[in-house]
Order: structure tokens, then sequence, then C-alpha cells
């Protein structure tokens, strides 16, 4: 199974993507495991947040494949602890055959398009995080995950 996060803008801030590639190096010990970043849109100044959405919606939809597991990082999604989580994980890797694909949308969600699209939507908490900050935490999370699975001592319970 391969594993992507699929993300709407690139990530600004040098302090993130630095963490956020650690992360992703680390995870790639344990999982094919990539991220792919959608260009943010042009010109959205002139677009409603239901246009931009849907016009993000249509660039979310084109970087899907057939046989995608698509799950969306939402705030209406379900919660889990790190060790539900490394349980989903370890049942996705059994069940999937092609990708597992994470979707962090734009500043104003998703179209309900791409909520049509998608097998699951997770929380990653009920509190407000930047769209920069959650790709990090994401990303450990995968790693923490992982780590679990493989009985590291990197999680303590």
């Amino acid at each position: 199974m391969k594993t992507t996060l699929l993300v709407v803008g690139r990530t600004v801030e040098r302090h993130f993507v630095t963490a956020i590639d650690d992360y992703v190096q680390r995870t790639r010990r344990f999982l094919s495991f990539d991220m792919e970043v959608i260009p943010e849109l042009k010109n959205t100044k002139s677009l409603s947040e239901e246009q931009q959405k849907e016009k993000e919606g249509e660039l979310i939809l084109k970087s899907l494949q057939p046989g995608d597991v698509v799950v969306l990082l939402d705030e209406h999604g379900k919660e889990m602890r790190s060790v539900e989580f490394a349980d989903y994980m370890k049942r996705k890797m059994n069940t999937v055959s092609k990708r597992l694909v994470f979707v962090i949308g734009g500043p104003y969600g998703f179209s309900e398009k791409v909520y049509q699209a998608a097998h699951e939507k997770i929380s990653m908490s009920r509190m407000t995080f930047s769209h920069q900050m959650i790709r990090l935490i994401f990303v450990e999370q995968i790693y923490r995950a992982m780590t679990i699975l493989g009985g590291s001592p990197y999680h303590h319970e």
C-alpha cells in the first residue's frame, strides 16, 4: 500500500518545512509515504469561498487515481487517540491495495464533490490549527502510528 498526504498549497514557513520533511523521511522507513502539493489558486480575491472550494476540489479530484481510498482530514471526522490511529493504519495496510490518500483542503474546506469522493473523514482535534501546522501534526502521527505498530519506545502509554 502506498500512502499519500495530498495538500492544497505549499508549506511556506521554514520551520514547518524542516520538521515535516524530517517526519516524512522517518516514516518512509516503515511505509511507502509521499506528500503531494496541489498549487494554491491564483487571484482568489475575485472568488467567493464556495467558488474557491469548487476550484480546489477540481484539482483535488484530478490528483486522485482509480482505486484510491480517500480520507479527508476534516473537523467533522472521527477523532482517534494515537493508538487507535495506529490500529486504523494497520487495518488499512491489510486491506488497501492501491493508495491510501489523506487530504488536507484549502482554507475554506472541501467542495461537495470532494466529500462525495471521500471514503472517510478523520478529525485531528476539536481545536483549530493552521493548515501548515496540521500537516506537521499529521505526519508526526503517521510516524507515531508506525512506531507503535513496530513496538518502538517512541510512544509511551
